[in-house]
């Protein structure tokens, strides 16, 4: 049986992707700080480690085939980033472990072309742009040299899923029940989504096709890319009724940036809610097949359920226990 540790398995997009693994019929180990597991995912060995503490890290991942890189620092300081980002280069190294790893658009700047392909340049403007390279950077060094092998799905913003902190919980649907949609910009500008089951799935299918892969693959994963007015009217379907429109206050985060970090943070990367994007592969499917994607209302109606949010006549998956 194939073995993964997923790092960073507390964390909204490592609870889902280990939860795909578990059903895939992996053996699945969660790798988080405390070593406690959220009760979806109690099939798994759960294990304790800083990815901070290179030692753990290596002890803590020793075995796996896999490491599905999952880590993420507070949105509001990424100094830990690259710091955590060699730790697991040093833990597949020594392992022999296969690295799987969730690219980002910050990479490629403002302004942005409309369709990101796999081949369009990155030209980062933010310093999470310029850190987001710095890592793949590393990441394609240490296959170059024939070390570890990685294999990137570049995705869009994340909804989906058990747990908070993304724009579509934290705003969009912030006040759904209270009867109101609140937009993060223009309402006819198309953005990038991605449906963390959907992606979490592809990432499983690659695990699957590791072999037809080479050692740095960067894909691009296409997920939902609509406008809010179209995630507006698929909200209005789930909860049964019409929203009412309200827009982010941008300005209050602005005046409020310089004394509040995660402001600060929200209002360096708004440009990607002024600037219409989606993303483009021109080989994903070709090597997995059919691209997992459920369908946008199916999908909204599944995360307003995740969030603990009654929803009116949608097929939609199960809330996880």
């Amino acid at each position: 049986m194939t073995s993964i540790a997923i790092l960073g398995a507390n964390g909204r997009l490592g609870r889902v992707v280990a939860k795909a693994f578990i059903e895939a019929g992996y053996d699945v180990r969660a790798v988080t700080r405390s070593g406690k597991l959220p009760r979806e995912l109690g099939k798994t060995t759960a294990v304790a480690a800083d990815a901070l503490d290179r030692a753990g890290l290596i002890a803590a991942t020793a075995g796996a085939d896999i490491v599905f890189n999952g880590l993420n620092p507070v949105y509001s300081d990424w100094s830990t980033a690259l710091p955590m980002a060699e730790n697991v280069m040093a833990a597949c190294r020594a392992n022999g472990a296969r690295h799987l790893f969730p690219g980002t658009i910050y990479n490629f700047g403002q302004p942005m072309p409309p369709l990101l392909r796999e081949d369009t340049p990155f030209l980062p403007t933010t310093e999470k742009g310029r850190i987001r390279v710095a890592m793949e950077a590393r990441f394609r060094a240490e296959a170059d040299a024939g070390h570890v092998r990685t294999v990137l799905l570049r995705a869009g913003d994340f909804f989906g899923g058990t747990g908070t902190g993304g724009w579509f919980d934290t705003v969009m649907a912030s006040k759904v029940t209270n009867g109101t949609y609140t937009a993060a910009g223009p309402v006819d500008l198309v953005h990038e989504w991605t449906y963390l089951p959907d992606l979490a799935n592809a990432f499983v299918a690659l695990a699957e096709n590791l072999d037809r892969l080479g050692a740095y693959e960067a894909l691009h994963f296409p997920g939902h890319p609509v406008t809010d007015l179209e995630m507006k009217a698929a909200m209005e379907k789930a909860v049964g009724r019409p929203l009412k429109l309200s827009a982010l206050p941008w300005w209050v985060l602005r005046a409020g940036g310089p004394f509040v970090p995660m402001w600060r943070a929200l209002v360096s990367m708004s440009y990607l809610r002024f600037e219409e994007h989606r993303l483009v592969s021109d080989r994903l499917e070709g090597i997995i097949g059919p691209i997992p994607h459920t369908p946008l209302e199916q999908a909204v109606a599944a995360a307003l359920v995740d969030l603990g949010i009654e929803v009116d006549g949608i097929d939609y998956p199960a809330r996880a226990a």
